[in-house]
């Protein structure tokens, strides 16, 4: 029977729950305590704290989503009981109390027991406790989750050391997703877990049922800048601990194409270090370079001009001169994408046509570069541009290793990795 079948003892309109509800949001635990322990039947009574059943009222309005079939009619009801109440919020004197009167730790009528709701919301001592009198540390939710899988931010770290120390399978996988606890760390860049689990046996290189494995995921992730460097803490770790760097998903993509998609700059430099191939094509023939191409408009705070110039000086093949207007047009925002871009030639015909795929207002906003650009219609290349080609084409894909020993000024050498100067000679 599932949770949306129990009849609640103390359903949500009962004058019980109001005030529950009303200590719990102020946050006022020991109006809980005396509410619990004083007014509530049983210790595993069925308590409902939401219910959003649309078919128990015949005149109940319904969206008009669902009238034309693109929102389930399914309905949620929250269930619960005194343990888990207690639990989610953390309430460590209530938690022991009711497990002094015998409460059933395990019991999850609203589909997560107490320890999941104790986890969740990183009360490390309240998971202490529940774990102590037999909580099931491997028990899944009704959403096929461990304890283990609901330990998704900082704060949560306590309780999965909890958790590891009675028990917890640290391979364990949900049953949609097919996540391990791993994977959900590294989805979240949660470096300390991340850490923990791999000093705990973690298999590095597990995959999802989408097959990718948690580097894979981690590179995936879009991060907000406060939270980079822990992003690339969790990735260093995976490396560290011998993660495939070329692993690919369902789709073939690797975590360089991911990488370069979010124009993770830092990240790209760290996977090639690491073995990352440059030139790899996922399932639809996009290489590692298309992808940093293709977001490089909407993704301009990043900087995906130091992506491109990373790729290059990591040997990633240029694009073919024929596309060049192509890149033009989605890359006309970004010039210093364009600059790195056509310097890896040693030669590149400007055609007029490349003045028509600009916006107007793109070129008057950058309008110092792209005169520069035009100007090279008619002129050769200067004599310091063929010489940085050839020295690129000698090193080829050690560009990044070895012109950085070059005996010549750093500003020489910033030329030679194709650092952007504004305008195009």
């Amino acid at each position: 029977m599932s949770s949306s079948d129990c009849l609640p003892d103390y359903p949500l309109h009962s004058d019980l729950v109001k005030r529950l509800k009303s200590s719990l949001e102020a946050r006022d635990e020991k109006a809980v305590l005396d509410l619990i322990c004083t007014e509530v039947k049983h210790v595993n009574a069925i308590i409902e704290l939401a219910n959003d059943d649309w078919m128990k009222e015949a005149d109940a309005p319904l969206h008009p989503l669902v009238l034309v079939g693109l929102w389930s009619l399914e309905y949620k009801r929250e269930l619960t009981n005194p343990l888990c109440i207690t639990a989610s919020h953390g309430h460590t004197d209530c938690v022991r109390h009711l497990l002094s009167l015998d409460a059933d730790v395990n019991a999850a009528p609203g589909g997560k027991s107490a320890l999941h709701e104790a986890c969740q919301g990183g009360h490390t001592d309240c998971a202490e406790l529940l774990l102590e009198h037999q909580a099931n540390p491997n028990l899944m939710s009704e959403e096929g989750l461990a304890p283990l899988h609901l330990c998704t931010s900082p704060n949560t770290l306590g309780c999965a050391q909890m958790l590891l120390k009675h028990g917890a399978q640290i391979n364990q996988v949900s049953s949609e997703g097919q996540e391990s606890p791993l994977h959900v760390a590294a989805k979240h860049g949660l470096a300390d877990h991340t850490l923990l689990y791999l000093q705990h046996g973690a298999s590095v290189d597990t995959r999802n049922s989408h097959e990718e494995t948690p580097l894979n995921l981690a590179c995936g992730q879009s991060w907000e800048p406060h939270h980079q460097e822990s992003y690339l803490e969790v990735c260093r770790l995976l490396l560290c601990q011998g993660a495939d760097a070329n692993a690919t998903d369902e789709e073939e993509k690797s975590p360089l194409h991911k990488a370069c998609k979010n124009a993770n700059h830092l990240l790209v430099q760290l996977l090639l270090q690491n073995q990352a191939k440059v030139n790899v094509f996922d399932y639809n023939g996009t290489s590692p370079m298309a992808c940093a191409l293709q977001t490089a408009s909407f993704k301009r705070e990043c900087r995906p001009h130091q992506t491109v110039q990373i790729l290059l000086n990591h040997g990633a093949q240029r694009i073919w001169p024929g596309a060049f207007e192509k890149v033009l047009k989605s890359c006309a925002l970004s010039p210093e994408v364009i600059g790195i871009l056509f310097n890896s030639y040693s030669k590149l015909r400007v055609s007029e046509k490349w003045r028509e795929v600009i916006p107007e207002e793109v070129f008057q906003m950058h309008q110092p570069f792209y005169q520069s650009l035009f100007l090279l219609s008619h002129t050769p290349r200067c004599l310091q541009h063929l010489c940085r080609c050839v020295i690129r084409k000698r090193l080829g894909c050690k560009c990044w290793a070895y012109i950085p020993q070059l005996p010549v000024p750093e500003p020489l050498q910033q030329y030679l990795l194709l650092e952007p100067e504004g305008l195009l000679f």
